[in-house]
């Protein structure tokens, strides 16, 4: 695949959020970046985790890994990390973009 979701400032921003550092124990990730791109496919898409495109790696393997990072908080970690430091520059919400239930009026 050669469109990347994330680019070189976003993922310099979060790489030091991720598990798998040289400074980590354990094993140290040969593929954080590739795996998030693959997080943000699947979310970005809505598609199931079976098809997920094969350049991203393989569909289960990147499952396990992501159900492993949910457990651990490491997802939650990088939403908190990164909502200080929202950008809402191009930020457009309007009626067109969110509508309200027909029951919420009133």
């Amino acid at each position: 695949m050669d469109r990347k979701m994330l680019r070189d400032d976003q993922w310099a921003r979060i790489e030091q959020l991720l598990p798998g550092k040289a400074t980590d124990r354990g094993v140290t990730a040969k593929d954080n970046r590739r795996f998030v791109e693959a997080v943000l496919w699947i979310m970005r898409t809505g598609s199931p985790w079976r098809d997920l495109p094969e350049e991203l790696g393989h569909w289960h393997r990147t499952f396990v890994r992501f159900s492993r990072w949910r457990e651990k908080g490491v997802w939650e970690r990088v939403a908190t990390a990164l909502r200080s430091e929202a950008d809402m520059e191009y930020l457009f919400l309007d009626s067109t973009i969110v509508r309200a239930h027909q029951h919420a009026a009133g």
